[in-house]
């Protein structure tokens, strides 16, 4: 049986991730469920978040590690998330905010049939280790 993932990307905001990528090089996300637009992913440069183990790494998109505060985990968990892009101006640091864009999360529910298959999650210092490990 094939493993469900937990993120995925739209290929509008994929088109954004290639923009911003020529400009800054490798990106990562990260969405911290804090006040204001904190509860939105937030697009950075590769190492610029510092991740941790009260962070979760839920796989990559484009590319691009997706990681969330284990805190909003809890209430995210049986959502598949999608990363979507809107027009509007955040206010956040997010990379693609002064594109007059801001990337937003979609959800659905997983059904019984996939919670069983999904990925499983790792905490950001795991995902830190392996990536150290050659």
């Amino acid at each position: 049986m094939e493993n469900i993932p937990r993120i995925l990307i739209t290929p509008e905001a994929v088109d954004v991730l290639h923009k911003l990528r020529g400009r800054f090089g490798e990106l990562m996300f990260h969405q911290s469920g804090g006040c204001c637009d904190g509860s939105q992913p937030m697009c950075f440069e590769k190492g610029e978040f510092k991740v941790g183990g009260n962070d979760v790494y839920l796989g990559d998109i484009d590319g691009c590690g997706f990681f969330m505060s284990r805190d909003q985990f809890e209430y995210w968990q049986h959502t598949q998330l999608t990363v979507d892009i809107t027009p509007g101006r955040g206010s956040s640091f997010s990379l693609e905010i002064p594109m007059g864009l801001r990337f937003i999360i979609r959800s659905r529910l997983f059904d019984d049939d996939e919670l069983a298959r999904l990925i499983p999650v790792i905490s950001g210092e795991e995902y830190l280790d392996r990536q150290a490990t050659p």
